[in-house]
């Protein structure tokens, strides 16, 4: 590994400025959301990440800013009416992985909170659900460790191999967006597997990827009474009503289209940026730290979940 820090940082500058600014016209092609993320894993093997801190807290806000600046861009009926089947998959999906997940982790002898977190990860919305859960089942570092190392691999996984999957058997947009809200854990990679596919799948697949995240506030009631702890704090996602409410201002309220086109440019650039910062902060002890028991549990729930909501997807939408 590369431990030139000055180095580092001038790599890492440069790639988000060739994803924030397009250098099309000198030959170089645009940075799409697998390529960045791939950047970012590249970068990760590579160099030593010279700025950690910076690296986590803005990829985890710059993508709930990316979110709200898409709300903008969306229509709050026409969004409800294309997605409503979607909401019905993900109540079934939540409460079945859960169940499912937990039962997986008792059989193959996993620590309980590793288990129940996975699980968590896999039903909703990933890491977020993880970091949101976590506190509440006063689970620790390492147990939180293995359980976001796990999501994250089957994340990084997923954004290359859905789209393909999907042109594959000609899914129509709205049939993509669905499945990948459901069958994808992370928030980040739903909505770049949604912009690689196209501009209606993207749309779709954010609505029910967030209706789907709002499940992380009944869950973590849940699991102040299943682990019988009610002193947590628990963290509730504002930003996910944000968004809902840049919908309804787009849907009510004449916006120039100055505005709308600059909350899209946000919207898509921030996403792809965040998917480089995801990747950049993976490293080999974290990978190495994910065990195999963890992974072969969350493969076992992916692939339930994934086929199971694509057959649906496919029989239904």
């Amino acid at each position: 590994m590369v431990t030139n820090t000055k180095l580092a940082l001038g790599v890492y500058v440069f790639v988000i400025a060739a994803i924030l600014f397009p250098f099309g016209e000198f030959g170089l092609p645009v940075i799409t959301a697998p390529i960045a993320l791939l950047c970012g894993l590249v970068f990760a093997f590579i160099f030593k990440n010279p700025c950690p801190k910076f690296n986590k807290k803005t990829s985890k806000y710059l993508l709930q800013v990316a979110v709200v600046c898409l709300g903008f861009n969306m229509n709050l009926q026409e969004s409800l009416k294309s997605g409503s089947e979607g909401m019905l998959f993900t109540v079934v999906s939540v409460v079945g992985v859960m169940a499912l997940g937990v039962l997986l982790g008792y059989w193959m002898h996993i620590n309980r909170k590793t288990a129940y977190l996975i699980s968590s990860g896999t039903a909703i919305c990933g890491g977020s659900a993880i970091a949101a859960v976590g506190p509440v089942l006063k689970a620790d570092s390492d147990e939180m460790a293995v359980s976001l190392g796990v999501i994250f691999i089957l994340n990084s996984v997923a954004l290359f191999i859905f789209p393909p999957i999907g042109h594959m058997l000609d899914m129509t947009q709205q049939q993509f967006g669905t499945w990948a809200a459901i069958a994808i854990h992370d928030t980040s990679s739903v909505v770049g597997a949604g912009e690689s596919y196209g501009e209606e799948a993207l749309q779709i697949a954010t609505l029910i990827k967030l209706t789907r995240a709002l499940w992380i506030i009944p869950l973590a009631f849940a699991t102040m009474f299943i682990f019988r702890d009610r002193s947590s704090k628990i963290s509730i996602p504002w930003f996910i009503f944000i968004f809902v409410l840049a919908m309804v201002v787009n849907t009510y309220v004449p916006l120039p289209e100055w505005f709308i086109n600059t909350m899209v440019w946000i919207a898509k650039r921030g996403m792809v940026v965040t998917l480089f910062l995801i990747g950049a902060s993976l490293s080999l002890a974290s990978i190495r730290q994910v065990g195999v028991k963890p992974l072969l549990q969350a493969i076992l729930l992916w692939i339930v979940i994934g086929v199971s909501s694509l057959f649906v997807v496919l029989e239904t939408v």
